[in-house]
């Protein structure tokens, strides 16, 4: 599954409100052009709970003062929060010749090899997309594909507050338990995390970084 190298840039955002962040996206999507460069966004985001387009409102158990944002990617419910880290691959699938069940699987493979490089077992579902530690959930996945471009993304639980995936029915399942990189033994920080995950992007699929930026597109 590696495509020809092509030239991508990075940005690290660190922390940033959801909804900018996600009409930055398909701001970026709908005026990207052919040649444009790939990108890829790591950030995390302040607490939201965010409803994909299948998404049922009885999921939602009982967000409190967490808001709740209807989005444009696939799936259900899932939450995001400081100590999560969200990785958004921005990419022209076309030219990368990658079909959506192709970067779904490519990038549940990441924090699968991610967490055997910390000898942790971990497997993803076929019908229940994501990554697995035993039967919680550590990863969470969902994408938009337009003019056969991707956003949105995948979100890692890090080291965070977990608490309010017991608020929804995380992705739609009932009483689903939910883990964590802390919680698995793994000391590394965030930023070590985000270095790892996007290493193993650039080199699974031949990308050369082109540039290194710290704000939105146009920011």
């Amino acid at each position: 599954m590696t495509a020809s190298t092509s030239a991508l840039i990075v940005r690290h955002l660190g922390q940033q409100d959801y909804e900018p962040v996600w009409r930055a996206m398909q701001s970026f999507t709908r005026q990207r052009e052919a040649n444009s460069p790939d990108e890829l966004w790591l950030v995390e985001h302040p607490p939201v709970f965010t409803l994909g387009l299948n998404g049922k409102l009885k999921h939602v158990l009982h967000p409190g003062n967490i808001p709740v944002v209807n989005v444009d990617r696939g799936g259900q419910v899932t939450y995001h929060g400081p100590g999560q880290l969200v990785f958004y691959p921005l990419m022209n699938l076309q030219r990368q010749q990658l079909g959506v069940r192709q970067l779904v699987s490519l990038l549940e493979q990441l924090i699968i090899d991610l967490l055997a490089s910390y000898q942790i077992p971990a497997q993803n579902r076929a019908y229940a997309p994501g990554v697995y530690v035993e039967d919680a959930k550590l990863a969470a996945l969902g994408l938009r594909i337009k003019r056969g471009c991707s956003y949105h993304g995948l979100a890692l639980n890090v080291n965070m507050d977990l608490e309010p995936f017991s608020r929804i029915n995380p992705c739609g399942y009932e009483n689903m338990p939910v883990t964590q990189c802390s919680d698995l033994g793994i000391q590394a920080n965030m930023k070590i995390i985000a270095r790892q995950l996007e290493q193993q992007f650039i080199d699974r699929l031949g990308y050369s970084i082109s540039a290194t930026e710290t704000s939105l597109p146009g920011l």
